[in-house]
């Protein structure tokens, strides 16, 4: 199998798709750009999504990205120009307890996420806490993952329910020389 260059990332909240982008990144040398960077400012500020959908167009633009996510003012940009999709489809509970145990840990911590942003008790508990968006989101996100595994015009789709089997995949790829540098203007994790 030839090494994919251009990866979108997807999944629902909490199944681990940054933590499967910094492993990409490292094992592929490609750059990882994380998409919440992208769109949020200070003060958990949404960027105005016809902002999101230039910044992700430029990126997508490039010979190699990892994207840990997709969202809806934009998903069609990077699945016109991935070179594969990987799915994290794993049972509801295993991706809200990692996501409930990630949650609490940046509470506790006050662990900065994206540009100076932090977890919160109030965003937590608040109707839009990513938790409430977990569960409502889930089916949906599901949905479309099979969805897209199922069309055969769009880029090629891994769906993987299982940790082990995601690690079996990632075992197989192939490792790039960390001496080889980024292409020219390219950031790497």
């Amino acid at each position: 199998m030839t090494a994919p260059r251009r990866i979108l990332i997807y999944g629902v909240h909490g199944a681990g798709k940054s933590t499967l982008a910094v492993r990409l990144a490292e094992r592929l040398r490609l750059p990882w750009y994380p998409v919440d960077d992208l769109l949020w400012l200070p003060g958990w500020v949404e960027v105005p999504v016809a902002e999101q959908r230039a910044r992700i167009e430029e990126l997508c633009r490039r010979d190699t990205w990892i994207l840990d996510g997709a969202y809806h003012g934009w998903r069609d940009v990077p699945l016109a120009r991935a070179d594969l999709v990987v799915a994290l489809d794993y049972p509801r509970w295993r991706s809200f307890w990692w996501l409930l145990r990630r949650t609490l840990r940046r509470l506790g911590s006050g662990e900065v996420i994206c540009n100076g942003n932090r977890e919160s008790l109030g965003s937590v508990l608040s109707s839009e806490s990513i938790l409430v968006w977990h569960v409502t989101a889930f089916g949906r996100e599901r949905r479309r993952m099979r969805a897209w595994q199922a069309d055969r015009a769009g880029p090629p789709v891994l769906l993987f329910t299982s940790p082990a089997a995601l690690d079996d995949w990632v075992a197989g790829l192939p490792t790039i020389d960390p001496r080889v540098p980024p292409a020219a203007g390219e950031r790497r994790c």
